[in-house]
């Protein structure tokens, strides 16, 4: 067996935990653990801590949360650790200065087939655009965000029933795993890796950070666009659309699961209410049966229970 290699991990969401208890658990050691510093969260303004960090406290692994990667103090403390390998896992883009440290580079893990989809937002632009697989990338980070070599990689299906949630647990699971597969590849020389370089830019899909305004939902849209829209932000940031009743009254509601009625003809953004049980509204080709909603301030429920308590039948209501 080859040797075992000091690692420091970055990392801040619940995708990273996965990939830190891995390594943590494998032959290698996590010298340190960088993550973001605390923030105020809700009403309480309470300290919150990040999900990595809850796991490195439970563990007892040093944890490092610098408000800026330049600092000289945080800089000079990784050179202290020595490390052979930084690992990167849903992280803030690394200066220069802190990737080019360890003698073995910086890797990253990444949650689409790179080259496709770089950026923020991965795993919900793959189900918006109705991609059947994605995966999980393993590179070498550069000066350029996401464009490294590549080392290795993992697909999985994208099947129907299947939302921006249920991929994010799957490619957390799989990543964890070739995460710790690359670093022993790594460690025993045998890793190989392949240029980013050698595909047209006009061929490659991207993956933007995706804001509140980008989730206005377009029922000009044909209704297997508007599905794939609502799973590919669902559970987070979720779908939306505007509702407006007679007497001029607006509501936000979030749409977190839906299905395609092609059986049904509305024109687009036309809601019609059925049974009080059923909603759908009109798309450009046919409709789209909304199954699981929120409004805002209320609780997230499926459409028979919101309309046991919510009139919108006779009332006027439509999209807008």
């Amino acid at each position: 067996m080859s040797e075992s290699l000091s690692i420091i991990f970055m990392g801040t969401p619940e995708f990273a935990v996965a990939s830190l208890d891995a390594l943590a658990k494998s032959r290698h050691k996590v010298l340190a653990v960088v993550t973001a510093p605390d923030r105020p969260a809700s009403r309480g303004l309470k300290l919150q801590q990040s999900a990595v960090k809850k796991y490195a406290v439970e563990h007892n692994l040093p944890v490092l949360q610098p408000e800026k990667l330049k600092n000289e103090e945080f800089v000079n403390q990784l050179k202290g650790l020595n490390p052979d390998l930084i690992v990167v896992v849903a992280f803030r883009m690394l200066p220069e200065v802190v990737w080019k440290l360890p003698k073995m580079g910086t890797i990253n893990l990444h949650a689409s087939l790179l080259p496709q989809y770089r950026g923020a937002a991965p795993i919900n632009w793959a189900i918006i655009n109705g991609e059947k697989e994605t995966g999980v990338t393993t590179f070498f980070i550069n000066q350029v965000i996401d464009n490294g070599d590549i080392l290795l990689q993992e697909k999985i299906s994208i099947s129907e029933m299947d939302n921006a949630g249920s991929i994010h647990d799957k490619l957390m699971n799989v990543g964890s795993a070739l995460l710790v597969k690359t670093v022993d590849a790594i460690s025993n020389q045998t890793i190989k890796s392949s240029s980013q370089q050698n595909i047209s830019a006009n061929l490659l899909k991207p993956a933007p950070k995706i804001f509140r305004e980008d989730c206005h939902i377009n029922w000009n849209n044909n209704a297997e666009q508007v599905h794939n829209f609502i799973r590919g932000l669902s559970p987070y940031p979720a779908a939306w659309t505007e509702i407006v009743n007679k007497e001029g009254k607006k509501l936000v509601m979030k749409i977190f699961s839906s299905a395609i009625r092609s059986d049904i003809v509305l024109a687009p953004g036309e809601l019609k209410v059925k049974d009080n049980t059923y909603i759908y509204i009109g798309c450009k080709d046919s409709a789209i049966e909304i199954k699981e909603l929120q409004l805002e301030g209320k609780k997230t429920m499926p459409v028979a229970d919101f309309l046991r308590g919510f009139r919108l039948e006779g009332e006027g209501w439509k999209v807008i």
